[in-house]
């Protein structure tokens, strides 16, 4: 790709693995199996231009009202994409990380999650956040119980809480803010993803479903990236 101005954080909503299924005559099980290799894709390739973390949208706090044979067989799947690709990645020098309400999981995923954050843990190639039983809004509750907690504790005064203070109680603690956040198949909508996060991200929606996103894809996102003036309120 030619010299640009590599974002530091990309966010990614993978949108679109159904109705690529359904597209294509598949399975709906089928069209998640193929947005995860979509996903080992785009994550090779970002390690490769030097991204330093990307952060995608796996499976929300609202995806449980799916139907329970789609919940169950996408939980199947990402576990066992875990289990297998913690392996790749510690190979590939990219360090693996879980954003989310873990502790609502089944035992055995919270092991397999454990186990491949900690293999990867001394990684120094690119972050590779997924966001699992993650919802926005939930998030921040639990940050600012947090932050209750340590004021009852006489750890913090009230007066002492600022923005810098939620960022450290959030699952992206110590990250940076995605600069750009990156929705598949057409939606226009942000749908809980990082919202304390995204206050300044550039947003880049494109028209191709999850599993049909390409390196080429998010060359171009970045480009287009290039291309806005990021002012953050100033003029």
């Amino acid at each position: 790709m030619e010299e640009l101005n590599m974002p530091a954080h990309i966010g990614i909503i993978m949108d679109g693995n159904r109705r690529w299924a359904k597209e294509n005559g598949k399975s709906v099980p089928s069209g998640h199996k193929e947005g995860a290799k979509t996903l080992e894709k785009i994550v090779r390739y970002a390690n490769k231009i030097g991204l330093k973390y990307i952060t995608v949208y796996a499976f929300s706090t609202e995806n449980w009202k799916r139907a329970e044979e789609e919940v169950k067989a996408l939980m199947t799947l990402l576990q066992n994409y875990l289990d297998d690709y913690s392996k790749r990645a510690d190979t590939e020098n990219i360090r693996v990380k879980i954003l989310g309400n873990i502790n609502g999981l089944s035992d055995g995923m919270q092991k397999s999650i454990q186990r491949c954050m900690e293999r990867t843990k001394d990684n120094t190639g690119v972050t590779f956040n997924i966001a699992l039983n993650y919802g926005g809004r939930d998030e921040i509750v639990r940050a600012v119980k947090e932050i209750a907690k340590k004021v009852k504790n006489g750890e913090l005064k009230e007066d002492e809480i600022t923005e810098e203070t939620i960022s450290a109680n959030i699952y992206t603690a110590n990250m940076p803010d995605p600069d750009l956040i990156i929705r598949t198949s057409g939606e226009i909508r942000l749908s809980g993803f990082l919202p304390w996060q995204s206050v300044y991200s550039e947003l880049y929606f494109v028209n191709k479903k999850w599993p049909d996103f390409a390196e080429e894809d998010l060359d171009e996102a970045i480009k287009e990236y290039n291309k806005r003036v990021r002012k953050f309120g100033a003029n």
